[in-house]
């Protein structure tokens, strides 16, 4: 099997790249494989080294690129995680140069394709695909939109899902009262106050439900507005009435105990603002582990959850959010038809299936390499 070297934010910064990169690269070493994280951080990161860890590139060191792109060309093939925010330069630009200083293959993960890219922003994707050995989305919405928006061959494009964790042996902690469930790392954007606005509308409901809105505010976020965003929602909340049924859990859960929490849940709710979004590591999670889902209209809800799993609903609309929730509590059967409907895509999201496409895509990239020249034969 190929070593591999990972280039990604990685724990213990908490973001969602950071969460994907540490959770394949604990499955691609799993059996011994040797494999070393070179981890991005940013100001404000804790930069002590975790396991794994085998350098740093800190965004504070000039063409820190260099001594990253060096380290990766120790192992067989680099797996690089790809945002526009988490590399230095301008829109990320200055992971370009360390994709053409790599000796090794390179499979460099899109975590997002935009509809209406800035023009810097997509000719830097044009050439980051150019450079790659290969590149992998997280959805066909995504592919699709990377080969009709962008000039990129589409050869080197392929699907693989995000992974999940496997919940299926957590046990199941039913509450007394309809328990929904929004959890990830907070900030505007994240759409909860259009949950508030849905919950206020079902206090019919015999029981009544609760909320739970679970997970830290964005560093980022914190690092420009504080904690404006999470205030607003607890002054909103009070204004609706529903302070008494909203759970606001302040922490970052380990997989552990936000497995228990996903499973306690009758409904996950994703009230994203975004219209942009392909990949949702949250919405895979809550698939995977059974429990129906009500989201906007994002593109990977749509794409995974139409006639699947959930109800997909308008943007900002919490009549239409509260209609789909009161569907699923109150319907006969509604909630375990949904819930069947996961059956047959379980299985591919674990994160087994997912590393061992990964592990074949690595082993095609090393199968057709061209055999390095060695400077005797100079």
């Amino acid at each position: 099997m190929p070593s591999y070297g990972f280039l990604s934010t990685h724990p213990p910064t908490r973001c969602g790249l950071a969460t994907f990169n540490s959770a394949l690269a604990a499955q691609l070493t799993a059996d011994g494989t040797r494999g070393g994280i070179v981890r991005v951080t940013d100001h404000g990161d804790d930069q002590r080294p975790g396991p794994g860890v085998v350098h740093t590139w800190s965004a504070r060191t000039p063409a820190g690129w260099r001594d990253a792109a060096a380290v990766l060309n120790t192992f067989d093939v680099a797996i690089v995680q790809h945002e526009y925010g988490i590399y230095p330069g301008n829109d990320g630009e200055d992971v370009l140069p360390l994709l053409r200083r790599l000796t090794v293959p390179s499979i460099v993960v899109l975590h997002t394709v935009l509809r209406l890219p800035s023009a810097r922003q997509k000719s830097l994707l044009e050439r980051i695909v150019a450079t790659a050995g290969a590149v992998v989305t997280m959805t066909d919405t995504a592919r699709d939109r990377l080969l009709v928006g962008y000039a990129v061959p589409p050869g080197k494009v392929t699907v693989i899902p995000h992974g999940a964790a496997e919940l299926s042996g957590v046990p199941v902690d039913r509450r007394a009262r309809p328990h929904l469930l929004t959890w990830g790392l907070i900030g505007p954007g994240k759409g909860i106050e259009w949950s508030l606005r849905a919950l206020a509308r079902l206090q019919d409901l015999e029981p009544t439900p609760t909320y739970t809105v679970a997970g830290r505010t964005h560093p980022k976020v914190i690092e420009h507005h504080g904690e404006t965003y999470r205030a607003g929602l607890h002054q909103l909340g009070a204004q609706l009435g529903v302070s008494h049924a909203v759970d606001y859990q302040d922490v970052y859960h380990d997989q552990e105990s936000l497995g228990r929490l996903i499973r306690s849940a009758d409904v996950v709710v994703l009230p994203y603002d975004s219209r942009e979004q392909v990949t949702s590591g949250v919405l895979i999670e809550a698939v995977a582990a059974g429990v129906p889902v009500v989201a906007t209209a994002f593109p990977h809800a749509v794409e995974l959850l139409t006639g699947g799993p959930g109800l997909v609903v308008p943007h900002q609309n919490p009549a239409a959010l509260a209609t789909a929730v009161r569907r699923i509590l109150t319907e006969p059967g509604l909630s375990a038809r949904l819930a069947g409907r996961v059956r047959p895509l379980a299985a591919h999201l674990r994160w087994p299936a997912v590393a061992a496409r990964y592990g074949t895509l690595a082993e095609q990239l090393v199968e057709v390499r061209p055999p390095a020249v060695s400077a005797a034969s100079v």
